[in-house]
C-alpha cells in the first residue's frame, strides 16, 4: 500500500471520515490533497489535513544527494473553531503551501519550526504563520523499512506580534505565554497574546 493511502487510512481511523477534499499542485511538485474533518459535539470544531506531504521524505537542505528512502516524513493538521466572519475553509491553499515546502524549498518541517506566510492564512485573518506542535492526535502512521513513519505534526496560527516574540524567545516561551493568558488556540477571531 502507497504512503498516501496508508496516511489517509490513519487519518480517518483517527479523525473520521473527511467531509470535503481539495487538491492544490504548484509548478514542479506533486499534488497536495487537503481533507475537512467536521466535528460537531461536544463543541465544534474543524481539521483541516494534507495529504501527499509525506509522499517522500524531508531531506536536509545541505545534502549533496537526497535518499529517496530515509528521512523524516510528516503531514500537516490545523484545527480551529468555525466562527461567523472568519472564512477558515480559504486556508486550504495556505496548508497545500506549507506542505509543500519541503519539496520546493529542501526545508525539513519538525516540532517547533515556524512556517510564514507573509499573507493571512485566510482572507482577513490576523494570522500570517504557524507554529509547528508536537504530534496529536493522529499516532504516527508506520511505513515499510527503511521508511521512518509518518508524523502528523499539528499546526498553531501566530499572530505577527506572537511569531516574533517566539522567534526572540523560542517556541517553549510561546506556548508558556498561550498558557499564562489562557488562549484559545482554536478561536480564529482571537486576538494576540504578546
Amino acid at each position: 500500500m502507497e504512503t498516501r493511502a496508508l496516511v489517509e487510512t490513519a487519518l480517518t481511523d483517527a479523525l473520521g471520515e473527511p467531509d470535503a477534499r481539495a487538491s492544490v499542485t504548484f509548478l514542479g511538485t506533486d499534488r497536495i490533497e487537503v481533507l475537512r474533518f467536521t466535528r460537531d459535539e461536544p463543541r465544534p470544531y474543524v481539521r483541516y489535513a494534507t495529504l501527499g506531504m509525506s509522499d517522500a521524505p524531508m531531506a536536509d537542505p545541505t545534502a549533496v544527494v537526497a535518499d529517496p528512502d530515509r528521512g523524516p516524513r510528516a503531514e500537516l493538521l490545523l484545527t480551529l473553531r468555525p466562527a461567523p466572519g472568519a472564512p477558515v475553509d480559504r486556508v486550504l491553499r495556505a496548508l497545500a503551501v506549507f506542505a509543500a515546502g519541503p519539496q520546493v524549498e529542501g526545508v525539513v518541517v519538525a516540532p517547533g519550526a515556524s512556517l510564514d506566510l507573509g499573507e493571512p492564512l485566510w482572507p482577513g485573518a490576523r494570522f500570517t504563520s504557524v507554529l509547528v506542535g508536537d504530534p496529536d492526535p493522529v499516532p504516527d502512521v508506520p511505513l515499510p523499512a527503511p521508511a521512518e513513519p509518518v508524523r502528523v505534526l499539528p499546526l498553531l496560527p501566530m499572530t505577527a506580534h506572537e511569531a516574533a516574540w517566539k522567534r526572540a524567545r523560542g517556541a517553549e516561551a510561546l506556548h508558556d505565554r498561550w498558557s499564562a493568558t489562557a488562549t484559545d488556540l482554536l478561536d480564529p477571531l482571537r486576538s494576540s497574546a504578546v
